[in-house]
């Protein structure tokens, strides 16, 4: 049974709840939105894990073994077409999201029978997805599930240098974890080691699972020779499991039998490693919002009091407060440093980015011509787009991962530029998003140049008439037939030219065409692959400004407010100085008494384990007159 983390996570709610109304109270409802937003993440803190890895590796049994229910459809020749989310729920229920039919709607929701779930995301019912479903949900009542732990069943990529890897890629950016799950039937291949290492750039927290062990004795050697292939990659730590014996054993409730399959450890992981983890980033966003709100609060209330209660002091601190004022205005403006940063940073990174993946893609453009050049394309063709569209997968997941690695840097920047002279800021992730490429359509087909006997025949005889008419009519000078041996041989030597000669210019033509059909997909890609990453990046703009913006907002209308409420305060009557004071002393103990109510911020995830989310909002330094 999972620990109970729902008390602590309640009596922060109870917090963000009481300060809110105050917040509300105060006429400060920005302040009042902000914690209904925190409210919101604490009460449904979900926990992306998405599970990833080729076809037929025993990603949708291990997902069924975890929540020990059929919750993925699992057959010998069934595969998952569909990505399916498995979550939380009081009653099972089953839900897909159906794609819009045009760009303006909006994707449906819609729910389905449980028992047909398999028709809606396996390739048996749904092959290539033809239903156009963009996901699909499972809701179960499961213990594992309710400290909000989403385990999301990926389509099997069919080799993870296809094309279908860049979506996943693409989903890690959102992912709290990622479980690489492969068979112990053979070693890592290379495709699984380097995406193994481009998940490790973009996702905080991957782990492998070695899947299948009871049908393979030799797994310990398998799982020895990928650690060894590991070694250089990272801290990954590998969990051999059998999720045949984990659903046999939760069947006959045989512990033992539970401890073999492997799957403790790896429960203990999500529990430890990506739930507890997740829920201190959960608590830490919740305490900085309750600060940041409680200092701001009383930064009117005290400034006011301050103004009654020492009224020689006032005009210092209204000297300070304008000051103040003057800086936030200019914090919240198109020319602050972090506005600028920001502005300039996504300008050059949209440059850089075209240019990347622009080189690249001209590289694989001349390593396929070349290879075109050096023989007949046509009988190989298949493998040449096979070539291809990994090499141009490899090429665009290269810019995909240093896309996003680069638009994090810049949002750490930006958060350092604003929380200059301020108090400290946890770095923001502004850089998730769900797709980097739209359907690009495949790489045309190509003839293989393959000529029939009659075709051969044809090509020969009308070569072959030309030389035994001109022949035939030389000899018929001295007398002989127009069909004779000499015109004959004549024949079948330029009819033997000419069948050359067609050969070559046949080559030619479908080598030229080939060339045309390789140009004609790589600017497919580059201008699918350039749309999708400048819409990221506008993303990560749109994010960074509007998280830091609301900020600087709530900073300025709070030093307005405490200014307004300091010059109010020098010209109080003083029949009304006491009642005054007296109302603003009730208010303030009753921030102190909430503000010692915020537990003490946990403390934070190690360094690469987990990324503070773009939900998180951290308090400026409050001015203290």
């Amino acid at each position: 049974m999972p620990e109970d983390r729902t008390a602590p996570i309640s009596g922060i709610v109870d917090v963000v709840h009481d300060v809110g109304d105050l917040a509300l109270s105060a006429g400060r409802t920005d302040l009042a939105a902000r914690l209904a937003q925190t409210r919101n993440r604490l009460e449904d803190p979900a926990v992306r894990v998405i599970v990833v890895g080729e076809f037929k590796q025993g990603k949708s049994k291990l997902i069924n073994a975890l929540v020990n229910a059929p919750a993925c459809p699992v057959d010998d020749d069934v595969a998952t077409s569909v990505p399916t989310i498995v979550s939380y729920a009081a009653e099972p229920s089953a839900w897909v999201i159906d794609r819009p039919e045009s760009e303006d709607a909006e994707p449906r929701r819609r729910e389905i029978p449980v028992a047909e779930l398999a028709d809606y995301v396996s390739e048996r019912g749904n092959p290539g997805n033809e239903r156009g479903i963009l996901s699909a949900e499972v809701m179960l009542p499961r213990e594992i599930l309710r400290g909000g732990l989403k385990l999301v069943d990926s389509p099997g990529v069919g080799g993870l240098e296809s094309s279908n890897s860049l979506a996943t890629l693409a989903a890690l950016s959102s992912a709290h974890a990622v479980l690489l799950v492969s068979d112990a039937s053979q070693e890592y291949t290379e495709p699984e080691v380097q995406f193994l290492r481009h998940a490790m750039r973009i996702s905080p927290n991957v782990a492998a699972v070695l899947a299948k062990t009871d049908l393979y004795p030799e797994w310990r050697r398998i799982e020895e020779i990928d650690r060894g292939h590991l070694a250089g990659t990272g801290d990954v730590p590998i969990f051999a499991v059998s999720s045949d014996l984990r659903l046999l054993a939760a069947e006959t409730q045989d512990r033992d039998l539970n401890s073999e399959s492997g799957f403790p450890a790896l429960v203990a992981h999500l529990r430890r490693e990506v739930l507890g983890r997740a829920e201190v980033i959960h608590e830490r966003s919740a305490v900085h919002d309750l600060l940041s709100v409680v200092d701001q609060l009383g930064m009117s209330l005290r400034t006011e009091l301050n103004a009654l209660l020492n009224p020689e002091d006032t005009p210092r601190m209204i000297a300070e407060l304008e000051d103040a004022k003057a800086k936030a205005d200019e914090f919240r403006g198109r020319s602050a440093r972090w506005q600028v940063t920001l502005t300039d940073g996504i300008a050059d990174l949209v440059a850089d980015m075209e240019h990347d993946v622009r080189d690249r893609l001209r590289k694989v453009q001349r390593e396929a011509e070349r290879s075109i050049e050096e023989g007949d394309p046509g009988p190989i063709w298949d493998q040449i787009r096979e070539w291809l569209d990994q090499r141009i997968t490899a090429a665009i997941t290269e810019t995909f991962v240093w896309t996003d690695e680069r638009s994090r840097w810049l949002s750490e920047e930006v958060a350092e530029l604003f929380s200059q002279e301020e108090a400290e800021f946890p770095a923001v992730d502004v850089g998730d998003a769900r797709a980097v490429l739209d359907p690009v359509d495949e790489i045309a087909h190509l003839d293989a140049g393959q000529l029939s006997a009659g075709e051969k025949i044809y090509i020969g005889v009308r070569g072959s008439y030309g030389g035994v008419l001109m022949v035939g009519l030389a000899t018929g000078l001295i007398g002989m037939s127009l069909i004779n041996p000499l015109s004959l041989l004549a024949g079948v030597l330029v009819g033997r030219r000419a069948y050359r000669e067609d050969l070559s210019n046949r080559l030619t033509r479908r080598q030229q065409e080939a060339k045309i059909i390789v140009r004609r997909h790589i600017d497919e890609v580059t201008f699918q692959v350039g749309k999708q990453l400048k819409d990221r990046l506008r993303m990560v703009q749109r994010t960074a400004r509007d998280h830091f913006g609301a900020m600087a907002e709530e900073l300025h209308r709070s030093l307005s407010e405490a200014l307004t409420s300091a010059k109010l305060a020098a010209t109080t009557y003083t029949a009304n100085r006491d009642e005054r004071v007296g109302s603003l002393q009730t208010r303030i103990a009753q921030l102190e008494q909430l503000r010692a109510a915020i537990p003490a911020l946990p403390d934070a995830p190690a360094a690469g384990i987990l990324e503070v989310s773009a939900a998180e909002h951290s308090h400026p330094k409050a001015v203290t007159p």
